[in-house]
């Protein structure tokens, strides 16, 4: 095999999925807390990898693949094993069949990126992005699970709720701003979008991460909002793309 500079993206990509496994094991072992690190984890492996194939120019088909596989594992089966484990369960089937969502409409949604995918730089999502999903469930479970992984009160009847809609977000057609690119270009295009992503990431750090579920919750009312908005205002929504660019590629 020709060892080309597209195995760096490649090598983030499978960081990624190795992270979304580790959760599983974690969380079939009872340690929640871990569990939901490691898919915040397959997060920021997930934007390294996209990062990486633009500074080594080597977006390829092989590369969404690639990708899409790993974000199945990580952003899919990884948290719908956890809520299942966490509290779902106790709601019997239904509790499976709720679970079950992450997985099922993560893959979908993929599915419909992988055959509408056209180019690779891309500006908007359509649907909410299968990670944006994976990390708001652990960032609340991460906010209101106590001690040993055991959620009480009102968060553990909305653990259901917020898993349904998390679902459904991701196969509906209300857009979402992808991660902005720092260049001149960008900066003069979507300066608001520039500001508004630094002063979410500044919340988060200086926090550290206690108010990681409270922006992302913004972030997705802000979404449904917006969309709301133009239809009533009976105005098409601008063009948007699909899908974030693509990562990894040809090894």
């Amino acid at each position: 095999m020709k060892i080309t500079r597209a195995v760096v993206p490649s090598l983030f990509t499978t960081l990624n999925v190795f992270c979304g496994f580790l959760s599983i094991v974690h969380a079939s072992e009872g340690r929640i807390e871990l569990a939901a690190w490691f898919i915040i984890l397959a997060g920021v492996f997930d934007t390294l990898d996209g990062l990486m194939a633009r500074i080594t120019r080597s977006s390829s088909q092989f590369g969404v693949e690639l990708d899409s596989l790993s974000d199945v594992v990580s952003f899919g089966a990884a948290p719908s094993f956890l809520v299942w484990k966490v509290h779902l369960y106790q709601l019997a089937e239904w509790g499976l069949i709720i679970a079950a969502f992450p997985l099922v409409f993560g893959a979908i949604r993929l599915a419909r990126f992988n055959v509408q995918l056209v180019g690779f730089d891309k500006s908007h999502f359509t649907g909410m992005p299968i990670p944006m999903q994976a990390i708001t469930v652990c960032a609340f479970l991460l906010q209101f699970a106590g001690e040993n992984g055991a959620l009480t009160g009102w968060p553990k009847d909305a653990l259901a709720p917020l898993t349904v809609a998390l679902g459904l977000l991701m196969v509906s057609r209300v857009k979402y701003d992808t991660l902005p690119k720092l260049s001149r270009k960008e900066m003069a295009r979507h300066p608001w979008k520039i500001v508004s992503f630094a002063i979410a990431g500044l919340i988060v750090i200086f926090s550290k991460g206690e108010y990681l579920f409270g922006v992302l919750s913004v972030f997705i009312l802000f979404g449904i909002v917006r969309a709301g908005v133009s239809k009533l205002r009976h105005q098409p929504e601008p063009e948007a793309d699909d899908e974030p660019e693509p990562s990894s590629v040809d090894v």
